[in-house]
């Protein structure tokens, strides 16, 4: 019996599969970014400054009001105030010309029989943080303080802040007479004497020094305003 050999099946021809070449994503050139860019920024400046002008006059009138309090306050609720420009060195009440906003004012207050209760201006000078911005009210004449009020600080939480949270503090300087000198424990026999803050004590010297240099600044213009016959 002869046998048969086996043989395998022949095999399939190798068949070899090319990918198919993958799209290429269009180049974009790099003015046509910097334009898109360009017009991006362009477009939200635009929307910023509408939206600045559209908001400003809320916030002209909250400041005006905030101003508007602070001089009712370091006065004492006075019946009427004059708001005094001062330009080239001297007050009044209708500055010449420029812009009425940029001009440095002191608020002369009065009585309901029309006789001056005190002045109150705007100071403002770095603390240990940032600067501090107050509204002192005084009488011009003798340099005596009415008051003062913080209108923005940002002293250390808890510490510094205190000049604008510590009614303690705030509340002795009615009285005090100026220059004043800050002090660890007040005599009460001093005018001039202010007790600062333990633990802020940077920051309590830097509300006197405020004051110090506004009266020293203020008061002589006031002196002449009310010399040249204003009333």
């Amino acid at each position: 019996m002869t046998a048969h050999a086996h043989h395998a099946p022949p095999s399939a021809p190798s068949v070899t599969v090319t990918p198919p070449a993958s799209a290429k994503a269009p180049e974009v050139s790099s003015w046509k970014l910097l334009a898109t860019l360009a017009l991006a920024g362009a477009a939200a400046g635009l929307l910023v400054v509408e939206v600045y002008r559209a908001t400003l006059p809320t916030i002209e009138r909250y400041e005006a009001a905030k101003v508007d309090g602070a001089v009712r306050e370091v006065l004492r609720a006075p019946a009427r105030w004059d708001t005094l420009y001062l330009q080239n060195g001297a007050l009044s009440k209708s500055p010449t010309a420029g812009d009425r906003k940029s001009l440095p004012r002191a608020y002369v207050g009065y009585d309901a029989n029309g006789r001056r209760t005190g002045a109150a201006v705007t100071a403002q000078e770095p603390g240990f943080q940032e600067e501090v911005l107050l509204m002192i009210g005084f009488e011009p004449s003798s340099g005596t303080l009415i008051g003062f009020k913080v209108l923005d600080e940002k002293e250390t939480p808890g510490l510094g802040d205190k000049i604008e949270r510590d009614t303690a503090f705030g509340a002795q300087f009615a009285g005090r007479v100026a220059p004043l000198k800050g002090v660890k424990a007040r005599n009460a026999g001093d005018p001039s004497q202010v007790q600062t803050i333990t633990g802020a004590t940077i920051s309590s010297r830097a509300v006197i020094r405020i004051i110090n240099h506004a009266i020293e600044r203020w008061q002589p213009l006031l002196a002449a305003y009310q010399k040249g016959g204003a009333t």
